[in-house]
């Protein structure tokens, strides 16, 4: 028997991605629906069918729920999580994930389940938390931002996905077409704490998640508990090494790498110059778009006001699904 709706519970605004991971969306939405009208617990589904639509629609479903006092759930891969996130930052609405990805590291890290029935449980008691996210010019991520090389691999790997699936390996074999077809490198133009860099490199990365950051073998948790960014780039080199840095990335060794500059930062700028566009491509949290120049890197001075299970594993250590 369903339980009589909890009138005095916040209502839940329910944003389901169709295009994300491998989950079939009915069956998706019939696990949401499940659990939510057996607990009693209001709320509204909305599936978006055309990934070109979800930021119209979060950003319609964010005022709706911020009128009514309610909570926007998103359903879905990072990417989505990033668009959803960027209509609620700064509107004092909490946001609660049930991870749909191939990855889910931004729920991974935050111990949200990648089992729909269990993360949809767990928003029933989870609590409201602040979570620190990144910021390249006005545009959020949670888990990372890049330029260079990393945009042109995220590129080659979503043709791959749509070519031959999703899973890891795929992933992996993109990474290695895209290190033999593209050889470009940038020069940019750093400041840093009022301090001017000029670099050569073939990508620079910026990650906001622990958990990736670790399994790449980068130690340096200790940046993103401080409130900062993590800035990763690659000393220019050769095919081989850039391959051999692409195995050590795979094993989580890439730390140990002599070709790898990381450290960490809240404010970083980077100048427009003859070797780099006025317009660049720029990829956050697995979604590339077109960026103007020069680039502000900086963490958020809002945070996100996610909903975290009551109980919180390491990241990691839970069952994060077959698709992760």
């Amino acid at each position: 028997m369903p339980s009589i709706a909890d009138e005095s519970a916040p209502q839940f605004f329910i944003i389901l991605n169709a295009a994300s991971g491998h989950n079939n969306t009915s069956t998706v939405c019939t696990i949401i629906e499940k659990v939510l009208i057996e607990a009693g617990r209001r709320y509204e589904l909305v599936v978006v069918e055309d990934a070109a639509q979800l930021d119209g629609v979060a950003r319609q479903t964010v005022e709706r729920a911020c009128e009514r006092g309610g909570v926007v759930v998103v359903a879905g891969g990072d990417g989505s999580i990033n668009t959803v996130a960027q209509a609620t930052l700064g509107s004092g609405c909490p946001l609660g994930v049930l991870p749909q990805g191939t990855f889910n590291y931004f729920g991974r890290e935050h111990g949200i389940s990648s089992d729909t029935a269990e993360a949809t449980r767990a928003l029933l008691t989870a609590s409201v938390q602040a979570v620190q996210v990144g910021l390249v010019n006005d545009r959020l991520f949670l888990v990372n931002a890049s330029l260079g090389l990393y945009p042109r691999l995220l590129e080659d790997r979503e043709a791959f996905k749509q070519q031959y699936g999703r899973n890891r390996l795929v992933a992996f074999a993109s990474g290695l077409v895209t290190l033999l077809r593209h050889h470009q490198q940038l020069l940019i133009s750093l400041e840093i704490r009022g301090k001017f860099h000029d670099i050569r490199t073939p990508t620079l990365f910026v990650g906001n998640n622990r958990l990736q950051l670790e399994q790449l073998g980068l130690p340096l948790e200790n940046a993103l508990e401080n409130d900062e960014l993590v800035a990763i780039m690659l000393r220019p080199t050769g095919m081989m090494a850039m391959l051999w840095l692409l195995v050590r990335g795979a094993l989580g060794k890439l730390g140990e790498a002599q070709n790898v500059i990381s450290f960490g930062f809240k404010r970083m700028t980077i100048r427009s110059s003859r070797h780099l566009k006025r317009r660049v491509k720029v990829a956050t949290d697995g979604e590339v778009v077109w960026m103007d120049t020069p680039l502000e890197f900086r963490v958020s001075p809002h945070p996100l006001h996610l909903l975290k299970p009551a109980t919180t594993p390491e990241p990691g250590t839970l069952d994060t699904g077959p698709d992760s």
